[in-house]
């Protein structure tokens, strides 16, 4: 049984790091909380709750989520400080020995979130309140300490959240089978699993009744969905489609051997699956692909990327490239480099690697140096930026849909139009009745800093 009044008129911060899946998680979690009566803290006022959801991509990652941690603790003296994520899957021992955290929930645990925190709370109260007086015993929950092993993690908890902005994120899919030589995610978040295509088009409609018309589809390999259920990613995808309401869709990211021609040739005449792919590639370089137990080549890859601007022309194609990686010799990354440079792709994320305890890549003797890291991730990153702006300067002058995203008053709105180029409508010409609308409006040109195009409204959809 769940204690609800230990949350009555309580308070909480909520921080997340990492990936959209997590910010979805975080915001479902903070809805759960709320409809307790869990009040969410104002800036500045110390909260009785504190809820980190960590990430472990990297080391970098990990420091990060342990600063944060530290950070919490100091500006919300005496809060019950909950740590969950992938950090605290993989390296729970780590986490719960920080001072000042109380509950450590990895992947299984973490769908009963509210349980578990109800009854900790409860007995955490027992023991700094024993005889009238605060306690000196420090309080930890070994016993809800994450396992580990990816078999355990099974569970499945439904996120379909609205972020700070005019988005949703539907979550539709986690964990991975695939067991990349440089990647802990299956560890962190398990075997593929997903819930039923009904399911989530109830979710959908939900949203489409509180007046959401952008859904974000997030997961972790989502074009693995249907292993629970036996069902298809494209039948999920046409499914949604028919949602009356929705006005968009986005994929989040899609591996290139789950991509298929089907898939790609329903978005080129869907009626709300936007002209906008993002494809982790990690190299450029067929060598390296087989290093880090890819399951696909350079010509597939490129097959998907010409499909689709022969059926598309105007798509936007983000790629993740990861460098220095375990056995990416200098001639490699040049042929990685020469593959992205001839690709017509909009833009590149790019990731220096990380040595991961326990991944199969430590096993490859060739290691980069973090100084060539640094060095490759300028380069791809000075290329990305090239494709980016040249993207946006061919559609200077044309018309296209834009979906405003709610701003401060006295600042410029920002949105994206179908194929999420950022837009900026200019302070002067904002208006609070544009959040959340869907206007044609004419790109002018670049902003002052050129992160956007500025425009002109033409008319309200």
């Amino acid at each position: 049984m769940i204690d609800t009044s230990v949350f009555q008129g309580r308070t909480a911060t909520y921080y997340t790091l990492g990936c959209k899946l997590n910010f979805s998680e975080t915001s479902t979690f903070g809805e759960l909380l709320r409809e307790l009566g869990v009040r969410t803290a104002k800036k500045g006022e110390q909260a009785d709750i504190c809820l980190i959801n960590t990430c472990s991509v990297t080391d970098t990652a990990n420091h990060k989520c342990r600063q944060m941690i530290h950070r919490l603790v100091r500006q919300h003296p005496g809060a019950f400080v909950v740590v969950t994520g992938c950090y605290a899957q993989l390296s729970p021992v780590e986490v719960s020995s920080i001072d000042g955290v109380d509950l450590v929930l990895g992947t299984q645990e973490k769908a009963r979130l509210v349980q578990f925190l109800s009854d900790a709370w409860v007995r955490k109260e027992s023991i700094v309140h024993e005889n009238g007086a605060e306690s000196d015993e420090k309080f930890s929950l070994h016993e809800y300490h994450a396992v580990g092993k990816t078999k355990e993690i099974v569970s499945f908890t439904p996120s379909c959240s609205r972020g700070n902005r005019t988005r949703y994120f539907l979550k539709v899919q986690d964990g991975c089978n695939y067991f990349c030589t440089y990647c802990t995610i299956p560890y962190a978040r398990g075997f593929s699993r997903n819930p039923t295509i009904d399911s989530l088009v109830a979710q959908a409609r939900a949203v489409a009744e509180e007046g959401g018309k952008e859904i974000v589809l997030t997961g972790v390999n989502i074009g693995d969905f249907g292993r629970t259920t036996g069902e298809r990613f494209i039948d999920l995808v046409k499914a949604l489609d028919q949602v009356e309401g929705i006005k968009r869709y986005r994929i989040s990211s899609l591996e290139p051997d789950l991509l298929t021609d089907e898939l790609i040739a329903f978005c080129a005449g869907s009626r709300a699956f936007m002209p906008h792919f993002h494809i982790p590639l990690q190299s450029g370089c067929n060598e390296v692909l087989r290093l880090m137990h890819r399951r696909y080549d350079t010509e597939l890859f490129a097959h998907k990327v010409q499909l689709i601007k022969q059926l598309m022309p105007d798509a936007f194609i983000g790629v993740d490239v990861m460098v220095g990686t375990r056995g990416e010799k200098p001639e490699y990354f040049e042929t990685c480099r020469e593959f992205l440079r001839g690709l017509d792709v909009t833009q590149l994320h790019v990731f220096p690697y990380s040595e991961r305890p326990g991944t199969a890549a430590l096993h490859i003797p060739y290691v980069v140096s973090e100084q060539e890291k640094k060095s490759r991730s300028k380069c791809l990153l000075a290329l990305s930026d090239e494709k980016t702006h040249s993207f946006y300067a061919r559609h200077i002058g044309s018309e296209a849909e834009v979906l405003f995203e709610r701003a401060i008053r006295g600042r410029a709105m920002h949105g994206f139009t179908r194929n999420y180029i950022r837009v900026e409508l200019p302070a002067s010409m904002a208006s609070p009745e544009y959040d959340n609308q869907i206007y044609n409006c004419k790109l002018v040109g670049f902003n002052h800093d050129g992160s956007a195009l500025t425009v002109e409204l033409v008319h309200h959809q």
